[in-house]
């Protein structure tokens, strides 16, 4: 799937979050809080990790670990979208910086 892609279906389940949480709540979650589910969805990933290599007690599970990567990048570009930034551009400046950080 294209980051663009990733951009426009991230965009289109986070509207019907946002419907669910005024039907739950009267109010769709603010950008804070979706910054907040994102690091928690982003520690449970370090925990897994940790987890996997046996530096966390619980034992390891792969399809939690794949579950919560895929949401983390998720949230990410919700979040991008929620504070004026194009996550495809993001991603691919980001990207060609680095390369051409270790290409010197």
């Amino acid at each position: 799937m294209e980051i663009k892609e990733v951009a426009q279906r991230s965009a289109e389940i986070r509207e019907q979050y946002h419907q669910l949480e005024i039907k739950q709540d009267g109010h769709s979650w603010t950008t804070e809080q979706d910054a907040l589910a994102f690091l928690t969805d982003a520690s449970l990933v370090g925990r897994q990790v940790m987890a996997q290599t046996g530096s966390w007690p619980d034992n390891a599970n792969h399809q939690l670990l794949t579950e919560k990567i895929g949401e983390s990048v998720w949230w990410l570009s919700v979040l991008a979208t929620e504070n004026g930034i194009d996550f495809n551009d993001a991603v691919t400046r980001f990207l060609q910086r680095k390369a051409a950080q270790f290409r010197r």
